[in-house]
């Protein structure tokens, strides 16, 4: 995702500092961009807790990043036990987030994986952490890339059955580039439509209290140059009733296999309203989404 011309994704770790990991504070759009440092534990728990970041696979990517400070800071002599009480603490967050629990869990296994005495092997079971978080972001980051190439197909189809006019794509609350490392889970495949010219516009939904849409989404659609309007979270349903969306997008925080959705308030009410009106309704997610 650019912002103002440049590319960012939602979290790195400096290339000068292998111990600072970088987020953008989203408290403070979109008034201001910030770009926070952190480097313990405590601070990613407090990043993820007071919501500095948010977004299911961001959420994940920072925990990941996070079981990494907690390596670097670990006494040998407790290795295993300081990681699981990090652990703990990075998990109690944002416990609806499955992505938090799936990254903290795999960072550990990782780690635990490797054989010898700990206290010899202490480097080896950092080098690894560095490795898994820096692979959990990528993964995030690709698996979003794909939802956009997979999804665009739909909205083609509604392009040429509207021999070309604009698709109205509603979304709720902030599935996109902010609530991942990168491209977005619900906002990937209007990416993609958008860079290969198809004309579409974005519903946002403000989506109260915190007004993810309001503020993030509407901030994001921007910046890539999308065409968007944010409405009122009641308006939705108002817009389908007379035929001014053609296809509803949200995200997930977690996902049964059973096909189960939890997301954000509101969202349920925008897919009885879709059904209702027989607007297609589609959640985008990564496969670490699901339980």
């Amino acid at each position: 995702m650019k912002v103002n011309g440049t590319h960012y994704r939602t979290i790195w770790l400096d290339n000068t500092a292998p111990d600072v990991v970088k987020v953008i504070d989203q408290r403070y759009l979109p008034h201001k961009f910030v770009i926070e440092s952190l480097t313990t534990v405590d601070e990613v728990a407090i990043a993820i807790r007071e919501m500095h970041i948010r977004g299911a696979g961001l959420i994940g990517a920072t925990a990941g990043y996070g079981m990494y400070l907690s390596a670097l800071s670990a006494d040998p002599q407790t290795f295993i036990d300081t990681l699981k009480a990090d652990g703990e603490k990075l998990k109690a967050t944002r416990p609806t987030a499955v992505n938090l629990a799936w990254a903290v869990e795999r960072q550990f296994h990782a780690m635990q994986a490797i054989g010898g005495d700990i206290k010899e092997d202490i480097d080896a079971r950092i080098a690894v952490a560095k490795e898994t978080a820096g692979a959990i972001a990528n993964e995030d980051a690709d698996f979003c890339r794909r939802i956009g190439t997979h999804g665009v197909s739909l909205i083609e189809k509604i392009s040429q059955a509207k021999s070309g006019d604009t698709v109205n794509i509603l979304t709720h609350c902030n599935a996109g580039w902010l609530a991942f490392v990168d491209y977005g889970s619900a906002t990937a495949p209007i990416y993609a439509a958008h860079d290969q010219g198809i004309k579409v516009h974005v519903w946002v939904d403000e989506t109260r209290p915190r007004n993810q849409g309001a503020r993030l989404t509407a901030w994001e659609l921007g910046q890539h140059g999308v065409p968007h309007t944010v409405i009122a979270d009641n308006v939705g349903g108002h817009l389908m009733q007379h035929g001014l969306v053609d296809l509803v997008i949200t995200g997930s925080d977690r996902t049964t296999y059973t096909g189960d959705v939890a997301n954000k308030i509101g969202t349920y009410l925008k897919a009885l309203a879709a059904h209702d009106n027989g607007v297609p309704f589609y959640v985008a997610l990564p496969s670490s989404t699901f339980e």
